[in-house]
């Protein structure tokens, strides 16, 4: 009894040999460079707001909701989650006892020889046990090391599919983007062919009248193939964009989904304040999961030196044995085992100091895979802080060319139709607005996913 309570002190008491993890300072500047332009009273912050607010297309929502839950690439980073769950519960049951009961019967049939006679005789025994086998006593927290670092990995592996979620919200976002701006090219293309056509009729009909050359029609002719050409390669990029968003959805899209209001002023939150970039280190899901990977090798270090130390395990056990299975349990044939084991390793060739060595610079390559986290981190908020200052600017400029284009083509066809200018210059300006009014769509979209792309950067919620 003094010996258990002496073990059991010295199992309490045990040392951890892993060192003292002390984080890397942020290798990234205080402030973002332009940080006072773009926060404003209205502005939203990253930790109050969640995707259902930052994303208020009713039908963009129900196509989220629908990946989230059908997304194939999703499913298998939740299967991962689940399967390091799975090896920390592992790790963690070796730091207790397995306990077992075993029960087992022989019967042995042996033969001796006496004086040239052959005499056979059968044996029978029979044994019940309740016992401990080669459990490790975590004197130098070897096997505490090891569950701490499993732990870790579970939650990196957490917060990576954390990450994968707020990916698969941003592709569908920018896909569900890519549909709805082809749709508006594909109009644009549409209405552009129409007064093509139409002005292709005005010119033949001028031919006809001896009042226009085949120069004319021939510029006509060209400009509707081209607008045809234009068309058809809008339909490609509207199916191929259906395509990808039906891919990233992970099932067929039902019909029945809300009408879309994209390019409505309250579709999309545009304006969101970055706070300090000490706020990413809060927010965003590989920068945790990258600090959990840090000190999950730190654990790995504790596990490379415990190495170095004996390991003391025990097995034990107290049942009964007997001849006879049915006098098998009682006082008499009660029996017990205790052994202890010590195993200190001499000569292993080097291989202790080889895996210390690896633990540590798996630690040092961490470290840097940690720092390069943030790095990249602060990149991406201050590069998507940038487009929210330019691209509104940018916008509005451009509205101001489709504007001018509009009137040059307005007046360009009422002198053309007057026979002060040349059919020429009329497709000039035709050509003209319709390259502003595309620009002004390629904006648009650039706008946007610049918005889901700073909402990702900042490390945007999850939370429904």
């Amino acid at each position: 009894m003094r010996s258990l309570v002496i073990v059991m002190t010295v199992l309490l008491a045990g040392c951890s040999l892993t060192p003292e993890l002390t984080k890397p300072a942020a290798p990234i500047p205080e402030n973002f460079a332009n940080q006072n332009s773009v926060g404003t009273p209205s502005s939203y912050t990253i930790s109050d707001l969640g995707w259902r607010n930052m994303f208020r297309d009713k039908r963009l929502q129900a196509l989220i909701e629908l990946a989230l839950a059908n997304n194939r690439d999703l499913r298998i980073a939740t299967l991962n989650v689940d399967a390091v769950k799975a090896q920390y519960g592992i790790a963690r049951a070796e730091r207790l006892p397995n306990i077992g009961v075993t029960l087992d019967s022989t019967k042995q049939r042996s033969v001796t020889t006496d004086g040239g006679e052959n005499t056979s005789q059968i044996q029978k025994q029979s044994g019940l046990s309740l016992g401990i086998s080669a459990f490790e006593i975590d004197l130098f927290g070897r096997a505490r090391s090891m569950s701490k670092a499993a732990f870790a990995r579970y939650l990196a592996s957490d917060y990576g599919h954390q990450a994968a979620q707020m990916a698969l919200i941003s592709a569908i976002s920018e896909a569900y983007f890519a549909e709805q701006i082809a749709y508006e090219q594909l109009t644009l293309a549409e209405n552009t062919l129409t007064d093509w056509q139409q002005s292709l009729k005005i010119t033949l009909q001028l031919r006809k009248a001896n009042q226009g050359s085949e120069l004319d029609v021939a510029q006509a002719e060209g400009q509707v193939a081209s607008a045809e050409a234009t068309l058809i390669a809008n339909q490609r990029s509207l199916s191929q964009a259906k395509n990808l968003l039906r891919l990233l959805v992970g099932a067929d899209i039902p019909t029945n989904l809300p009408a879309s209001d994209l390019f409505s002023d309250q579709a999309v939150a545009t304006s969101l304040s970055p706070g300090l970039p000490s706020d990413l280190l809060l927010h965003r899901p590989d920068i945790l999961q990258a600090e959990q990977n840090l000190i999950a090798a730190n654990e790995d270090i504790g596990v490379a030196r415990a190495a170095y130390f004996p390991r003391i395990s025990l097995t034990s056990s107290i049942g009964y044995a007997s001849q006879d299975m049915k006098s098998l349990v009682g006082s008499d044939n009660a029996t017990w085992s205790f052994a202890p084991q010590i195993n200190l390793p001499l000569f292993q060739g080097g291989k202790l100091d080889a895996e210390l060595a690896l633990a540590k610079v798996r630690k040092s390559t961490t470290i840097a895979e940690y720092e390069k986290a943030i790095q990249t981190a602060f990149k991406e908020v201050a590069d998507g802080l940038v487009g929210s200052e330019t691209y509104q600017l940018q916008t509005t400029a451009q509205k101001k060319v489709v504007s001018a284009a509009e009137r040059r083509a307005r007046l360009s066809n009422l002198r053309y139709q007057a026979g002060i200018e040349r059919r020429l210059e009329l497709l000039d300006a035709q050509r003209q607005l319709y390259v502003a009014k595309q620009t002004l769509l390629d904006l648009k979209q650039q706008e946007l996913n610049n918005a889901v792309f700073l909402y990702k950067a900042l490390g945007g919620r999850l939370e429904l």
